[in-house]
């Protein structure tokens, strides 16, 4: 006589059934995961560059900001902003530049702090296989795309010829320096001086004193120089920072328009002292064209063309006279809100 099979209890059936569909569930998770990390089978990630200023304080970096902000709406990729809260701090910037490309971004925008410090930085994004593109400021490496900025040099020369012009070619002069290992500031500092000994051997530079890019001791240095040399006739101040402590200095000691100032880059404030004849002078860069010019460099690498190993822009000396000229009102007032204030995903 043959046994008819015992049928499984309803109950069991509903256990088994929950435990296979669990497994599945696991394993088919699991399964996923491994096949994502094989190669060809990875998510496109999304388009970003990293964006590494030299500081955050100034208003000059966020001009470069926005400008490589719209330079990315354009493509349609995204912008990482970030670099150190001072200028000073290379060792942060290192740090950022790091992590950037442990994060493998698609390009780095980079201005090095200091040209020698950020060099094993830049080639370890090479080594890496991330496009860098230097902007404003120099490094003592050829690991890069390109490199965009200033005629630095030039406009240290403009500086030079400005303050000897306004004083006759003749007296005595003082340089409010930014801080050593910038190579921007540096070569803005070297053409004033070498300026000075070749065409006006009448102007002596009795003075110079580092800022360290900060306005409180550009401030403080700036009164030194003027206790130790009460003769002084004139200063030439290298950057946003030391522009607005040598002011301040001079204002404290009631020799606005005695003093005569040439002063590099720009703020309202730095406007409104030009406006007063607190300044004769600024020189001016485009940073909105830097941001927009370096990032699209890395948009063409990305895109298989060679972009240009250096992108050279023109400082424009701005005075009382021309402050109202259309190209210099777009110097003074670049669209920041356009682009920063509505930073969005494009």
């Amino acid at each position: 006589m043959t046994s008819q099979p015992t049928a499984m209890p309803q109950c069991a059936l509903s256990i088994l059934d929950s435990r296979l569909s669990t497994a599945l569930r696991v394993y088919g998770a699991l399964f996923l995961s491994l096949l994502g990390t094989l190669p060809g089978c990875q998510r496109s990630h999304e388009t970003v560059y990293a964006v590494v200023p030299k500081g955050q304080a100034h208003i000059f970096w966020q001009t470069v900001r926005a400008g490589a902000t719209a330079a990315a709406r354009e493509s349609r990729v995204e912008i990482d902003w970030n670099g150190p809260a001072t200028e000073s701090d290379f060792a942060r910037q290192i740090t950022i530049v790091d992590d950037f490309i442990n994060r493998h971004v698609d390009g780095i925008l980079l201005a090095p702090t200091d040209r020698d410090a950020l060099v094993p930085a830049i080639r370890r994004a090479k080594q890496a296989g991330i496009p860098l593109t230097i902007f404003d400021s120099g490094a003592n490496t050829e690991d890069y795309i390109s490199f965009v900025a200033t005629d630095n040099y030039g406009g240290g020369v403009m500086a030079a010829r400005r303050l000897a012009e306004i004083l006759g070619k003749k007296g005595r002069v003082a340089m409010i320096a930014v801080m050593p290992g910038g190579a921007s500031t540096l070569a803005r500092e070297q053409g004033f001086r070498e300026t000075l000994a070749k065409e006006f051997p009448d102007v002596k530079l009795a003075a110079w004193q580092f800022g360290m890019s900060d306005r409180a001791r550009s401030l403080t240095v700036t009164e030194d120089i003027l206790t130790a040399h009460p003769d002084l006739d004139g200063i030439f101040a290298s950057n946003e920072s030391s522009t607005i402590g040598a002011v301040q200095a001079v204002k404290a000691r009631g020799l606005t328009g005695k003093m005569k100032i040439v002063g590099f880059d720009n703020s309202p404030s730095l406007v409104d002292d030009l406006k007063a004849g607190a300044i004769d002078s600024l020189i001016l860069q485009d940073p909105f064209q830097i941001g927009y010019q370096g990032m699209k460099t890395l948009l063409d690498h990305k895109a298989g063309r060679t972009p240009p190993r250096r992108v050279g822009l023109p400082p424009t000396l701005v005075t009382r006279e021309n402050l109202n000229d259309p190209n210099v009102q777009k110097l003074l007032n670049p669209e920041l809100d356009r682009y920063l204030k509505e930073e969005k995903r494009p």
